[in-house]
């Protein structure tokens, strides 16, 4: 096999990891707007956040056909083959946070009154932690550190204690303030998003383990106890 072919097989595996590094980042930041405006109630940042949905799904789609005309035409093995697989994996789930965090914004704009203060801390708090999460995500396979990922295998009960703790927290608000019901309900759901957010993002860590160290991370992901379902 000539130098050339070789060197521009390697070139496409890395506009591939830098395309999909492009889109977690992307996702990020639509996650993490969807916190503020819940926050700040920023009509022009909600429609920000929903316009920009089309990107996300347009880099899934780029990344899509980067992996079928790698495998198509170099036929890859062993690692790289690893490498075109996990780059597809990793950005449907990225495609999947954009999602929520869109589901996160659209959810903003129907209530109808402002977040109380100590329940938009505590969804806050939530959000962090699975942005976080969702960020030493990226960086462990923008940097190819396996340790990092599996650190964030091992965190992913605590995105589900902060949810649950949150979720609480709201049907105690629906049990005094039995006027904001609808808002409370809307709460909840974004409650679910960003738990489910926390989720993809142990998805990603678990295909960064296994892109780098070529097994699956052994054991059952740990899961925080559901305390309304345990009540």
């Amino acid at each position: 096999m000539s130098e050339h072919i070789v060197s521009s097989f390697e070139e496409q595996l890395k506009i591939l990891h830098n395309t999909v590094i492009k889109m977690g980042a992307l996702t990020e930041a639509q996650f993490s707007n969807s916190v503020i405006a819940l926050g700040k109630n920023d009509e022009d940042l909600i429609d920000k956040i929903v316009g920009k949905d089309d990107r996300v799904d347009e880099f899934e789609k780029k990344i899509e056909l980067q992996v079928i005309n790698l495998i198509a035409l170099r036929h890859p093995v062993a690692n790289d083959l690893r490498e075109t697989v996990s780059a597809m994996k990793i950005s449907a789930e990225l495609e999947r946070i954009g999602d929520l965090s869109k589901n996160i914004a659209k959810r903003c704009k129907v209530l109808k009154n402002k977040v109380p203060t100590e329940i938009y801390k505590t969804i806050q708090n939530c959000a962090e932690f699975a942005q976080k999460n969702l960020k030493l995500s990226i960086d462990a396979y923008t940097n190819r550190k396996s340790e990092a990922a599996l650190d964030v295998w091992k965190k992913d009960k605590n995105v589900d204690e902060f949810v649950n703790t949150l979720m609480e927290d709201l049907v105690t608000h629906m049990k005094t303030n039995k006027k904001n019901l609808e808002d409370d309900t809307h709460l909840l759901f974004i409650s679910k998003n960003i738990e489910r957010i926390g989720d993809h993002a142990t998805n990603i860590a678990e295909q960064v383990y296994f892109l780098i160290e070529g097994v699956q991370i052994k054991g059952q992901r740990p899961k925080g106890e559901d305390k309304l379902q345990a009540k």
